[in-house]
C-alpha cells in the first residue's frame, strides 16, 4: 500500500505515515497468500479418497479461510489507522509546549551546560524545528532558567524529541533532565511565559531585565524560518503582559534585579564597619555589570575598577554615573585587579570560567578589615568563576543560587504584589487563548471564499457565452459586479458564524462546529490538509 501522493516530499508526515503503510503491505502479502491457498483449494475437482486425508484437508481449508477474514479485519484496521494519521497530525490542533529547567528546578551546574548563547539562537529553532514532531520553536535561555517552547504535533512525541535534543547539545543524560526538567502544555504554558515575563517567576520579584530578555527573543527570531505565528504570538503578548504588570502594580518598584540582590548579598557578607571601604571590582561592563555598578553607586560606594574588553563601554558608563569613581582596566589585567579588590562581581558572556583556584590561590589576602576574605560573586551563566575556587582557604564564592538568601525578605509583600499581577495575567491568557482559536478558523474562510470564487467565475463564463460576444464594458462589467454581489451576501452569514472575538465561551464553541460543519458540507478539508502540507514542505526547504 503506497503513501498518498498528497503526502510525498513532507519528510514529516511522510516518516509518520511510512511506518503505517509497511504494517499494511506485510499485512496485504499474507493476505495475499492465504486467499491464493483458499483459490487453489477451491479449484480441486476431487478430494483423496482417504476419510482421514479428506477430513484433515477440510478443516485446513476452514481454518485459512477464518485467518484470511481475520486477516482482512487487520488489514481493514490497518487502514483505517493509516488513513487517520493524516487527521492525527494536521487536522487536530497542534500543542503550544514549553519544556524548561530553572533557578527553582535546577541547578547552576546543570543551566550552564544547557545556556544557548543568544548568537545561537537561530540555529536553535531551526534543529528543532527539523525534529519530526516540531512545527515552530523559540529559545528562552537566562542566567535563571532555560526554556525551549515549540509547536508540536504529538505532545508526547514533541517532548521526548527535544528532551533528546537538549541532552545531544549539553551533553547532559536524558535521564538526569528528566529529573530536573518541567513540563507545561497550551495553557498552562501560556501561563508561565506571562507570569514569567511580568517577573513572577524570577528570583527577584519584578525584575525588569527579563522583560527585556523576552523582547530580545522576539528580535531575533523575526525572519527566522520556524520562529511562526503561534510562538512569535506567544511571545510578543507575552511582552503586552510585562508591560501592563509594570505600569498598573508596583511590582517593580525599588528597581529590583538580579544585579540588585548580587550587590545585597555582597553587602550583606561583609562586616558591616567595612561595607563603605571595600574595594569593589566588576567584570564586565555589560547590562548586568553596568546594573551592579548602578547599585553599588546606590549603596555610597565611592570607587569601582571595571575590567573590560574595550573602555567604550566603560566611558559610558562613565558619562551616565558621575556619582562614582570608575576606573577602567583592560581584560588582560584581570588578575591584577582581583588581586587588589575586596570583592569581585563577574558578568561576562564567557562560556568558560576567568577564575579557577590555580588564579586564586596565589592571589595576597583581601584587607583585614573585610576579614581577609575576598568575595567572588558570580551572576554569570555559564558562571565565570569556577566552583574549586571555593576550596582556596581566602576565597568565598557566590552564584546567582545563592541569591535565594536575599529574595527571603519580605515575602508578603512579594504574594501581595504578585497576586495583583495574576488578574492580569489571567484576563490577557484568555485574550490569547481566543486569538489562538481564531485562528482555527482562518483556513476555513479562506477556502470557503475561494470554493465560491470559483463556482462564480465558473458560472459568469457560461452566462457571458450565452449572451454572446456583442456585450459592451458597461453590461459586462454590471454582470460581473452582480455575480460578486450575490456571492458576497451569501458568504455573509457563513463569515459572521466564522468569526469570533473569544469573550464567550459557548460563542466559541458554537463557531468551531459551525467550522467543521462547513468544511464537510463544501469538501474544505481536503484543500486545508494541502495547504498545511505545501506550508510545511515550504518550510523544509528554506530550512535546507
Amino acid at each position: 500500500m503506497a503513501v498518498s501522493s498528497a503526502f510525498v516530499g513532507c519528510p514529516k508526515l511522510e516518516t509518520l505515515l511510512n511506518h503505517h503503510t509497511l504494517s499494511s503491505s506485510l499485512s496485504s502479502s499474507s493476505s495475499s497468500s492465504v486467499s491464493q491457498t483458499t483459490l487453489g483449494l477451491n479449484g480441486v475437482r476431487s478430494l483423496p479418497r482417504n476419510n482421514r486425508t479428506r477430513r484433515g484437508l477440510i478443516q485446513r481449508a476452514r481454518c485459512e479461510l477464518d485467518s484470511a477474514a481475520s486477516n482482512a479485519a487487520i488489514i481493514s484496521a490497518l487502514e483505517q489507522l493509516k488513513n487517520s494519521a493524516a487527521d492525527r497530525y494536521t487536522k487536530e490542533r497542534s500543542s503550544i509546549v514549553v519544556i524548561g529547567l530553572s533557578i527553582h528546578t535546577a541547578p547552576v551546574e546543570m543551566r550552564e551546560k544547557l545556556a544557548i548563547p543568544e548568537a545561537e539562537w537561530p540555529r536553535a529553532i531551526a534543529e528543532l524545528c527539523g525534529l519530526n514532531h516540531i512545527e515552530e520553536a523559540a529559545v528562552l535561555s537566562t542566567c535563571n532558567r532555560m526554556e525551549i517552547y515549540v509547536l508540536a504535533l504529538s505532545q508526547h512525541r514533541g517532548v521526548k524529541e527535544v528532551t533528546e535534543w537538549m541532552s545531544k547539545t549539553s551533553g547532559i543524560p536524558v535521564s538526569e533532565i528528566c529529573q530536573h526538567r518541567f513540563l507545561l502544555y497550551n495553557k498552562d504554558a501560556t501561563q508561565h511565559i506571562f507570569e514569567v515575563s511580568a517577573g513572577l517567576d524570577s528570583l527577584v520579584l519584578g525584575e525588569g531585565q527579563i522583560l527585556a530578555q523576552v523582547k530580545q527573543v522576539v528580535k531575533v527570531g523575526q525572519g527566522v524560518n520556524g520562529f511562526g505565528w503561534n510562538i512569535s504570538g506567544l511571545f510578543k503578548h507575552a511582552i503586552t503582559v510585562g508591560k501592563r504588570v509594570r505600569t498598573e502594580t508596583n511590582i517593580a518598584s525599588g528597581g529590583v534585579s538580579v544585579s540588585s540582590a548580587a550587590v545585597e548579598l555582597a553587602l550583606m557578607k561583609l562586616p558591616q564597619s567595612s561595607q563603605a571601604s571595600a574595594r569593589m571590582c566588576v567584570i564586565g561592563a555589560g547590562k548586568m555589570g553596568k546594573l551592579v555598578i548602578k547599585h553599588l553607586m546606590a549603596k555610597g560606594c565611592a570607587k569601582v575598577v571595571v575590567v573590560n574588553r574595550s573602555e567604550e563601554r566603560v566611558s559610558a558608563i562613565r558619562e551616565e554615573m558621575p556619582g562614582i569613581e570608575i576606573i577602567y582596566r583592560p581584560l588582560d589585567e584581570m588578575l591584577a585587579c582581583a588581586a587588589e579588590a575586596d570583592v569581585v562581581f563577574t558578568s561576562t558572556a564567557s562560556e568558560t570560567p576567568l577564575f579557577l583556584k590555580e588564579h586564586v590561590e596565589n592571589l595576597p589576602q583581601a584587607c583585614p578589615e573585610v576579614g581577609g576574605l575576598r568575595l567572588f560573586v558570580d551572576i554569570s551563566v555559564p558562571r565565570n568563576v569556577g566552583s574549586c575556587v571555593g576550596e582556596v582557604e581566602t576565597a568565598r564564592v557566590y552564584n546567582v543560587d545563592d541569591l535565594k538568601e536575599v529574595v527571603a525578605a519580605n515575602k508578603e509583600d512579594r504574594l501581595r504584589k504578585a497576586m495583583e499581577a495574576q488578574t492580569i495575567i489571567t484576563e490577557e491568557s484568555t485574550q490569547f487563548e481566543a486569538w489562538r482559536d481564531s485562528l482555527e478558523t482562518v483556513p476555513t474562510i479562506k477556502k470557503l471564499r475561494a470554493y465560491a470564487e470559483r463556482i462564480r467565475v465558473a458560472e459568469l463564463e457560461k452566462c457571458m457565452s450565452k449572451m454572446g460576444d456583442d456585450l459592451n464594458k458597461k453590461t459586462t462589467r454590471a454582470v460581473d459586479d452582480l455575480s460578486r454581489g450575490i456571492v458576497n451576501r451569501f458568504l455573509h452569514g457563513p463569515m459572521q458564524h466564522l468569526r469570533c472575538d473569544g469573550s464567550d465561551s459557548r460563542t466559541l464553541s458554537e463557531t468551531l462546529e459551525n467550522m467543521h460543519a462547513l468544511n464537510r458540507m463544501y469538501g474544505l478539508e481536503k484543500d486545508i490538509l494541502e495547504e498545511k502540507i505545501k506550508a510545511m514542505v515550504g518550510q523544509q526547504q528554506q530550512q535546507k
